[in-house]
């Protein structure tokens, strides 16, 4: 899809990052890529042209180890380099855990700041069609590590200013994009009002921790990221035909996790819904919820709600996915329940 005013500047999510690592490693010298056959593109074409434009010094391929190419990162960001990590799957993350949780994380804190690594890792996550071993939703894992960042883009727009943002941080920051919102080969790309979008050419920035209400309601609010995010939006749109008036609040980061805006959200709306594809235990979601309970438990009319992954691996085949990974019908069914509750204060004072 391309703009009908011929500036080419509708763009999907993954063409903008690539503008993203284009403009930051013309704009900084010691910022370099790495990862496995990442001077082809990468799985997810992250990386596609990369070669071309800045070279083999600064578009590494490397071997299949991931928790040496993490430490080989590492050390080049505590010498003052700024490395980005392209990972084929997020799921492979896991080979390298020992190096981010207890290496990339702390040695800041263990140091007393006298070290920074100012590294950024990209994970394509969550689940496309390629079995247990390539499904995870790598942001449930990683929410719960202190000393990274996390951010997880669902539209064009902020995925470029998100992770421009990410690249000039002196911290860890992990960057989590949904497969099916890259359009990869054999995959379509997920469709809703959020897929493609104009995306400036002129100089911008997204701070991290600030979330960002992707459409404004009144009846319900509806926080979700990544790829839940298009389905909510799809559900949203729909259910506005019905007069059903839905909030829909994107975090784009869960670390650091902007609540203000979710706890503003609901005082006006009331109702809270939670859409997460990583597994409901230990979920994003379930901070969220704890969270807007603590300070905003006045403004709610009912109990919060959560729809999420079912505690089990997900399966390979794609009949069985679609049951695990939730849809547009489960999160419709879900905020029609809770329009039903009872519209008073749970609270039972006044608002």
């Amino acid at each position: 899809m391309r703009s009908d005013r011929g500036d080419d500047r509708i763009l999907t999510v993954v063409e903008a990052m690539r503008e993203a690592l284009q403009e930051e490693m013309r704009r900084h010298p010691r910022v370099f890529l790495m990862g496995e056959d990442i001077r082809l593109g990468g799985s997810f074409s992250f990386t596609q042209g990369m070669l071309a434009a800045f070279g083999p010094e600064r578009v590494v391929n490397t071997p299949i180890s991931e928790s040496g190419f993490i430490g080989l990162a590492i050390g080049a960001a505590i010498q003052g380099m700024r490395p980005i990590v392209d990972f084929q799957y997020g799921d492979f993350l896991f080979c390298a855990m020992d190096q981010i949780v207890q290496q990339a994380a702390k040695l800041r804190y263990m140091s007393g700041g006298q070290i920074k690594i100012p590294m950024v890792i990209h994970l394509p996550t969550g689940a496309s069609g390629r079995g247990a071993q390539h499904a995870n939703s790598m942001e449930g894992f990683l929410f719960d590590v202190p000393g990274i960042k996390l951010v997880t883009p669902a539209s064009p727009c902020d995925a470029k200013g998100l992770l421009k943002s990410a690249i000039r941080d002196d911290n860890v920051v992990i960057v989590c994009g949904h497969k099916h919102l890259y359009g990869s080969k054999g995959r379509k790309l997920v469709e809703s009002s959020l897929s493609t979008e104009y995306v400036p050419e002129e100089e911008y920035t997204i701070p991290l921790g600030v979330a960002d209400v992707k459409r404004e309601g009144k009846d319900i609010t509806v926080a979700a990221n990544l790829l839940m995010l298009h389905h909510a939006m799809n559900v949203a749109t729909a259910l506005a035909d019905e007069g059903i008036n839905i909030e829909v609040v994107d975090p784009r980061t869960l670390v650091p996790l902007d609540i203000d805006t979710i706890v503003a959200s609901v005082r006006k709306t009331g109702r809270l819904l939670i859409v997460e594809e990583n597994n409901e235990r230990g979920g994003w979601g379930a901070q969220v919820a704890a969270a807007v309970a603590s300070r905003g438990f006045e403004y709610l009319k009912a109990p919060i709600q959560r729809v999420a992954a079912p505690d089990v691996p997900i399966p390979f085949s794609p009949i069985l996915e679609s049951s695990i990974v939730p849809g547009e019908e489960r999160i419709r069914r879900a905020i029609l329940d809770l329009l039903e509750t009872s519209p008073e204060p749970l609270s039972g004072g006044n608002r």
